[in-house]
């Protein structure tokens, strides 16, 4: 089992996905690639009930891995719930050391609004942490028009989570537009969270996302008028902007 691959071939299979379809890319990663510990990561929005249903076409048992904070919105969960059953997925719910009355006791009332940093660190980073460590490589669903954050974002790279352990992270639908994250939708007959119909365009956890105004960057609801743009997993991508090397100093 190959686990890790070297840069050399990393470079290859970035300049060989740059035009192949979603699905091949993932036919790739779970069949191919010689990896066999593989996860999704996702919050179940569009581009991610995309990626989870082409990818148990190829693997019906795959493991769909969801950070359940407690701040989710209620419609996020019933969605989740309703595509679980659909699909009829292999969920595994991530949970953190602290439910949302502990938490609040611990480090004092509404901390996402305080230090939005460290919630996200003991709801999503730690537990997320935790439990790719019994896995070789994972997948999302970002999007490099979804923001500039994003728009660099290779379809296949190495991510360290944590000092000694590396993974091989895959971004299958990278190239994709949100009109084409959308069409899939469309085309495979597949419900969304009812949330979108209210105006959100990137729906998190519930105290830190709000509805867009008009001509908003798509993520310009999430963490709205803090100096942050990712929950901490996805450093990489906005460390790594317009071919310069990973920022030390970025954390988010």
């Amino acid at each position: 089992m190959r686990t890790i691959l070297d840069a050399h071939l990393i470079e290859e299979l970035n300049w060989r996905f740059e035009g192949e379809s979603p699905e091949k890319i993932i036919r790739w990663a779970l069949e191919d690639a010689g990896i066999d510990r593989v996860a999704i990561a996702s919050a179940f929005q569009v581009e991610g009930t995309a990626l989870i249903h082409m990818a148990v076409q190829v693997r019906p048992d795959i493991p769909i891995l969801f950070l359940q904070t407690g701040f989710h919105f209620a419609e996020t969960l019933a969605f989740k719930e309703r595509l679980t059953e659909l699909l009829d997925l292999n969920v595994v719910d991530l949970t953190g050391d602290y439910t949302v009355q502990g938490q609040a006791e611990a480090f004092g009332p509404r901390l996402y609004e305080r230090d939005s940093k460290m919630c996200c660190e003991l709801n999503k980073v730690v537990p997320f942490t935790r439990a790719l460590r019994t896995y070789d490589a994972w997948m999302t669903s970002l999007r490099r028009d979804s923001a500039w954050t994003r728009r660099n974002t290779p379809i296949v790279s190495h991510t360290e989570l944590e000092p000694g352990k590396t993974f091989v992270k895959i971004n299958p639908v990278a190239t994709w537009t949100s009109k084409d994250a959308w069409s899939y939708l469309k085309e495979h007959r597949l419900p969304r969270n009812p949330l979108y119909d209210l105006g959100y365009a990137s729906i998190g956890c519930a105290p830190c996302t709000r509805m867009l105004f008009p001509g908003e960057d798509e993520r310009a609801g999430r963490w709205a008028g803090l100096l942050k743009t990712e929950c901490g997993i996805h450093v990489r991508e906005a460390a790594e902007q317009d071919g310069e090397g990973p920022d030390p100093d970025c954390t988010e």
